[in-house]
């Protein structure tokens, strides 16, 4: 099922809440209705999807961190 505007503010809501950070947006994807890109800062960092199998809905959320992004 795809994410609604909806679906998007509140899981948004709910990470900025979790994390104590505003600067965290969901951006719904047009080309894959089941997910949102998570950005920080207006940074690309990841993508939550949305799992409605089983009679109940969760949201996984994938970042891909890149070893030339690590500290040295």
């Amino acid at each position: 099922m795809a994410f609604t505007t909806r679906d998007a503010q509140r899981l948004q809501q709910y990470l900025q809440k979790k994390f104590g950070n505003t600067d965290i947006a969901l951006r719904i994807r047009s080309q894959a209705e089941e997910s949102v890109e998570v950005l920080l800062n207006g940074e690309f960092i990841g993508v939550i999807y949305r799992d409605d199998e089983d009679g109940g809905v969760s949201y996984d959320f994938n970042m891909a961190i890149l070893e030339e992004d690590l500290p040295h």
